[in-house]
């Protein structure tokens, strides 16, 4: 574990702060506030980043990244045995990831990946509408996006590039070993050293205000964010899952966290444990500032950029409005107003959704074959939404970042 003697950063609050959207589902499931206990880890792991990465990094930089990226793209690719005469540092990550853990479940993990592809884009809106731009709340971890552009370079930008690893992780098999989102998942854990590192180093970064970059907690938060906050966020429109799905969809979490280095005491066991963790660490990382609002418009305002092949005006229009919709549903008046967006949108589109997805829900459950179909048509839409985000240009994961394979 990679941690620090100094005091826990200051942007850890003397106490827990109210959650915006997760808070009736926590309520619902019995989970409480952190203890006392739980809530001084959540400050210490502000100063934990990701030692095998970070070591590995800071080796590939000494020995020149003109050489030690291909080995680590080759190893990445077909594994370390597959890398003649590897050296050491590069040999020992590998070999630790790919010693898989024994709770590993595969046939867990692939219906994990069925389900994300059957719920179609109503979770990836959740995922944009509430837990991107309610992410925005968390301040901390802002100051970190802004030092590598994402002002410049629109948040729009940041989202294509993660819905791309998020449907990497869910493509068929895309959790094997070598699979895409297996790939992909180390690429992130990559580029995430390569910015602390490159964010660490700069004049302004104030360690003992906000922790390190990209730290355990922020690590957690995002992770859990990304992939079972949608989850939650479908069941809220209508999707009823089966009680294997929740199962399902908590372990492959646990698995893609594993492997993109957030430490065990932050893995989701099952469902419940998940809710928890994203709760306990939004609890004590939403502290909106002024970067909340400079990150949270521009994406809301997005939609209105988006490429749309006919009647791109109103279609963008309309588009905002949707997402807004979401967004305000989940999200409540008075995080809106934080982040700079209306207060109250009629929450149209929600309950326009919601018996649409139970009835497919309930298709799902009872025709046989459907579920399978589902995941067909519902990845052809994920798809499509990706080619609105981007156009003709596929988004690249990690092309926001800045340049740092020559930092030196």
């Amino acid at each position: 574990m990679t941690t620090s003697t100094r005091p826990i950063p200051t942007r850890h609050p003397d106490s827990p702060r109210k959650v915006p959207g997760l808070g009736p589902f926590a309520k619902l499931l019995r989970i409480g506030n952190p203890d006392e206990q739980q809530w001084q880890r959540l400050g210490e792991a502000l100063l934990v980043g990701d030692e095998p990465m970070d070591r590995l990094v800071e080796w590939m930089y000494a020995e020149g990244m003109a050489k030690t990226r291909p080995l680590f793209d080759r190893a990445l690719e077909v594994g370390i045995a597959e890398v003649p005469d590897a050296p050491e540092p590069l040999r020992r990550f590998f070999e630790q990831i790919e010693n898989t853990p024994d709770w590993v479940d595969q046939e867990l993990l692939r219906r994990g990946e069925q389900i994300y592809r059957s719920g179609g884009n109503d979770a990836l809106y959740f995922a944009r509408d509430v837990s991107f731009i309610g992410g925005y709340l968390a301040s901390g971890f802002n100051k970190t996006l802004l030092r590598t552009g994402a002002l410049e370079k629109g948040p729009g930008k940041r989202f294509a590039e993660t819905l791309t690893w998020a449907m990497d992780v869910s493509s068929e098999n895309g959790m094997a070993r070598y699979g895409r989102g297996y790939r992909s998942t180390l690429h992130v854990r990559f580029i995430h050293s390569m910015v602390r590192r490159h964010v660490a180093a700069m004049p302004d970064w104030r360690t003992e205000d906000w922790g390190i970059p990209i730290n355990q907690t922020d690590m957690a938060a995002t992770l859990v964010g990304a992939l079972l906050a949608p989850f939650v966020g479908g069941m809220a429109m209508g999707i009823v899952p089966a009680p294997r799905d929740i199962v399902a969809a908590a372990h492959l979490t646990r698995y893609v966290g594993w492997l993109i280095g957030v430490e065990d005491e932050w893995l989701p066991r099952d469902f419940r444990d998940g809710v928890r963790i994203l709760n306990h660490c939004m609890t004590a990382i939403t502290n909106p500032d002024d970067t909340s609002r400079q990150l949270a418009l521009p994406m809301a305002d997005d939609p209105l950029n988006w490429h749309y092949r006919n009647l791109p005006g109103l279609r963008g229009r309309i588009a905002r409005a949707q997402h807004l919709s979401v967004a305000s549903t989940f999200l409540g008046p008075k995080s809106m107003r934080i982040l700079g967006l209306p207060a109250y949108m009629p929450p149209w589109y929600p309950i326009m959704r919601f018996p649409v997805n139970l009835a497919a829900s309930v298709a799902n459950a009872v025709v046989p074959g459907q579920r399978e179909r589902a995941a067909v048509r519902g990845r052809q839409a994920q798809e499509a939404f990706v080619r609105l985000l981007t156009g003709e240009d596929a988004a690249t994961i990690g092309a926001s970042a800045p340049p740092l394979d020559k930092t030196a």
